[in-house]
């Protein structure tokens, strides 16, 4: 049996991907060539084919996929978990589990999976690039994580990591989670009121991602307050302040704020049905 030593690194160790769709495909191909071994599980002939393509060991069976590896990530669907932890919970002793799975509570997780060293963890869709905003979940209840700096080093293959109390997740889902969602709508909003004046989009798209990158990037840079680079391109009668004077009267700061609390409120809700329906359909009280 494999037990986590404090030396240990992504290139000693051999890693199960339960479920090679999307997100689990995207981690495959950003793990590859980092880890010791790379196995991948999937339903469909189709996602076996494609998880072999990227450079992983295709198995459809969960639980031999569990005993090989020392490091078990569960990418499914929610209402998958339950026969998926079924089906590996006899191999995961001793082993770390990480589980990309939306809704299901660290200590669902714990009881679902005895014996194992579990991780619950919350990336975006950016992982398609290697560019994840990804929060793992503190557990605040004095269980032990000895492969916390393991399962970070897993995880900044595939972007940016922040550990945040488990509490939080339900907003990082929101924001962090739906934020590619609602910076791509506001993208298009720009797009189309150029277009309406008459630039065509395949010149301004482009345009306005650049700016959003580099806007982004002088922020970092330069650790300032939004409001400190807004008023540095405001000048007084000029174009800013009109666009700003329009923003304002449409609200569109205060419904960004309910945007985030709307959706944090129904990460919430989601949240709590998804954990309670698992726990219900493993039995766990």
């Amino acid at each position: 049996m494999w037990v986590f030593q404090g030396d240990s690194s992504l290139s000693s160790v051999t890693v199960s991907v339960i479920g090679a769709g999307r997100i689990g495909s995207a981690i495959i191909s950003l793990l590859r060539g980092k880890v010791k071994g790379l196995i991948a599980t999937g339903r469909r002939p189709s996602t076996l084919s494609n998880a072999e393509r990227l450079g992983a060991l295709p198995l459809s069976d969960n639980g031999r996929a569990a005993s090989l590896a020392d490091i078990i990530v569960i990418s499914v669907k929610p209402h998958h978990f339950p026969d998926i932890a079924l089906e590996i919970s006899d191999y995961v002793e001793g082993k770390i589990v990480v589980s990309v799975v939306a809704g299901v509570r660290l200590s669902t997780l714990r009881e679902a999976l005895p014996g194992a060293e579990v991780y619950r963890a919350m990336p975006n869709i950016n992982t398609l690039i290697g560019e994840s905003t990804t929060a793992i979940a503190e557990t605040g209840d004095g269980v032990e994580m000895p492969s916390r700096g393991l399962i970070e080093e897993l995880f900044r293959v595939m972007g940016t990591v922040y550990w945040i109390p488990e509490e939080w997740i339900d907003v990082w889902t929101g924001l962090i989670g739906s934020g590619p969602a609602y910076l791509a709508e506001i993208i298009d909003g720009l797009v189309l009121g150029a277009v309406s004046m008459g630039v065509p989009r395949d010149v301004v798209y482009k345009a306005i991602l650049d700016t959003m990158k580099a806007t982004a990037k002088i922020l970092e840079a330069r650790s300032i307050h939004p409001a400190e680079l807004r008023d540095e391109v405001t000048t007084p009668a000029g174009t800013t302040i009109y666009g700003l004077k329009v923003l304002e009267a449409k609200g569109v700061k205060s419904a960004l704020m309910e945007l985030v609390e709307a959706a944090s409120k129904r990460g919430r809700e989601l949240g709590e049905a998804i954990d309670s329906s698992v726990r219900s359909r493993l039995g766990i009280r």
